[in-house]
């Protein structure tokens, strides 16, 4: 059996977060590119010009890209084989996200007492952790800061079997339309499919950690996510909601399994800002 130190797990935590806040990873930044490459509405363009630029001022200045610098969502994929020394598992992640908006001055935006006080914890923890075990010795971390300006336009829909894919189209670009300029577009997509309510809802959290544009491997979800980006664009909202044909970058879905009775839908919204970095311990 495989050991390390949870300072490891700390470490890395807080080094994925502070990067992921601070800049554009390249697929992200290439599909900003090509869409004003491709955008013709010159407020449009006007806006990727500025996300591309913002990008690169933030970049080369160690900046946050956005002034929400999110709260932070942790998939933790633990191999069976690996054993982690010197400390709990959860609470070196809090430690990395505690140190991470500490020492990299990103803003705290987490509150305690959500439905009454609202107190701000200070140090934007806790995050949200995510673990699964798998087989092998090595642990995966994937960071994500994630803005609540998109994520306040998430959705969930309990179809019946009967909506069939039509209803899944049709429910995933309504809820793009009704949430407009609010999620900071142009976005990605999340769309979960299939299981529980939960698990739906985390299918399309997942969906926004796969490369930008990057086809599902499944040929007939690869035809879902195509057509759900069509649609989606045809709503001419556009980037931070000025109009033009580049409304979404990328349309991710995720499938599970389902009960019989039900076809679970969820949508997740990640604005251009796509702040997620990963490493293999």
């Amino acid at each position: 059996m495989r050991e390390i130190d949870a300072k490891r797990v700390t470490e890395t935590v807080s080094e994925l977060l502070r990067d992921a806040c601070y800049r554009l990873p390249a697929d992200a930044l290439g599909a900003l590119r090509a869409a004003l490459q491709g955008e013709q509405a010159p407020a449009c363009r006007g806006v990727l010009a500025g996300l591309i630029e913002n990008a690169e001022i933030a970049a080369a200045g160690a900046i946050p890209l956005c002034q929400d610098t999110g709260m932070a969502v942790v998939f933790l994929e633990l191999g069976q084989d690996l054993h982690v020394l010197g400390g709990d598992l959860e609470e070196a992640v809090q430690e990395g996200t505690r140190r991470a908006y500490g020492e990299g001055y990103l803003r705290t935006s987490v509150v305690a007492r959500p439905f009454s006080a609202r107190t701000n914890t200070r140090d934007n923890t806790p995050a949200v952790i995510h673990t699964t075990i798998v087989p092998g010795e090595r642990l995966k971390i994937t960071a994500l800061s994630k803005g609540f300006g998109s994520e306040n336009m998430s959705r969930l829909a309990m179809l019946t079997p009967a909506a069939g894919r039509q209803g899944v189209v049709d429910f995933v670009v309504r809820c793009v339309d009704e949430a407009g300029a609010n999620p900071c577009p142009p976005v990605i997509v999340g769309v979960g499919i299939g299981g529980t309510a939960e698990k739906c809802m985390l299918l399309a959290k997942r969906a926004l950690l796969r490369g930008v544009g990057l086809p599902h491997p499944d040929p007939e979800v690869a035809g879902l996510e195509a057509d759900l980006l069509t649609r989606v664009n045809d709503l001419g909202i556009g980037a931070m909601g000025y109009g033009g044909r580049v409304t979404a970058l990328a349309v991710h879905c995720e499938v599970f399994p389902t009960h019989i009775a039900s076809l679970p839908v969820a949508v997740n919204l990640q604005c251009h800002s796509v702040r997620h970095r990963e490493a293999v311990l």
